[in-house]
């Protein structure tokens, strides 16, 4: 036990030196976060100096030593929820069961002609889709589990372009009426006959809708909302034939159009579209609207929060904003060669 308490001590106190550095380069990333943003709220030009340059503070210490009178318990696993999750809240808490495609084909044949009308381009759809779904993934592919279907999930991010519930919810709650009105224009032109087919999934989607609005929109919010039964419910709608193209769609259009309305007028390329999917619209925006000869001195722990960037090896590794579109790019390249990504480009063109 003296052995163990020497052994605790020296931990403490290395831990305590780098939790404070720690904190501080936090902070600090904060802050010059919030500076840019007044800087631009206020159309005034950015220096480099705004940013934060050096590297995270990495722990180098001793590492936390086992109390011999405690025996070692195994870290607990959250259970993160599937799709087979995802349909059996869908049918308890909506009597919903998505219409299923009936190959992959003919979901990537929807989902293009929806990005298509959107104004996507095909490069972005395609590396996109290589990057997030491996260039080979179904409309159903979990995050976790895109080589084996029995492996853990390890969150919720489901299709194409990966959706979170929480991006789900959020986009039903931002973009739903838009759906809505897509679904009721498209039940108007089938026969008299045949417009029940349509008429349940409106009606599924209309208190889906109503249940997303339910809270104020913010990520916080909908978060909550994602993570209940109903939230779940709502995150089936990306397996649906119907629902499912204009909701991972959406997801890539809602950047676009934030960049656009920033004043960014040339077309973003893949990489940096992906930049804007993974840190955020804001954040990703920042990164990709900074002159080029200042990426490869910015780190890329100045578009993250702690835990996000403590969660992401990619951003660790590639730890500059150069390094890591570079990596996406290079990732996009070798993904977009696989069969899935060959068939969704064919279809695009």
């Amino acid at each position: 036990m003296e052995q163990y308490r020497h052994a605790l001590a020296a931990y403490e106190g290395a831990h305590a030196i780098y939790a404070a550095a720690a904190n501080s380069y936090w902070h600090e990333i904060a802050a010059k976060r919030q500076l840019r943003n007044a800087k631009r709220a206020h159309g005034e030009p950015l220096s480099l100096d705004d940013y934060v340059l050096n590297q995270p503070p990495v722990y180098t210490g001793p590492p936390k030593p086992r109390n011999p009178l405690k025996p070692e318990v195994p870290p607990q696993r959250v259970y993160v929820p599937v799709v087979a999750d995802f349909l059996s809240a869908a049918e308890r808490e909506f009597k919903f069961a998505p219409q299923k495609p009936q190959s992959d084909d003919q979901f990537k044949r929807a989902y293009a002609r929806v990005a298509l009308a959107a104004g996507l381009t095909p490069d972005q759809v395609v590396r996109i889709y290589s990057f997030e779904a491996t260039g080979n993934g179904n409309y159903d592919v979990e995050a976790g589990r895109e080589f084996n279907k029995h492996a853990r999930a390890i969150t919720t991010a489901l299709g194409y372009n990966q959706l979170l519930a929480t991006n789900t919810v959020e986009i039903i709650a931002e973009d739903g009426s838009h759906f809505l009105g897509d679904l009721q224009a498209r039940d108007a032109r089938l026969p008299i006959d045949q417009q029940w087919t349509l008429a349940n999934k409106i009606e599924v989607l209309r208190r889906m809708v109503a249940f997303a609005r339910s809270v104020p929109d913010a990520w916080g919010q909908h978060e909550i909302l994602a993570n209940t039964e109903k939230g779940l419910g709502v995150h089936a709608l990306n397996l649906d034939l119907d629902v499912g193209p204009l909701l991972q769609t959406q997801k890539l259009l809602d950047s676009v159009v934030f960049a656009r309305r920033k004043g960014f007028v040339r077309t973003l390329s893949a990489a940096e579209l992906e930049m804007m999917n993974l840190t955020g619209d804001g954040n990703g925006f920042d990164m990709v609207t900074m002159p080029l000869a200042w990426r490869d001195k910015v780190p890329t722990a100045n578009f993250f929060q702690p835990s996000g960037y403590a969660d992401n090896p990619v951003a660790q590794r590639n730890n500059t904003v150069a390094k890591l579109i570079a990596a996406t790019d290079a990732r996009m390249d070798e993904e977009s060669k696989k069969p899935g990504a060959e068939e969704l480009a064919a279809l695009l063109h």
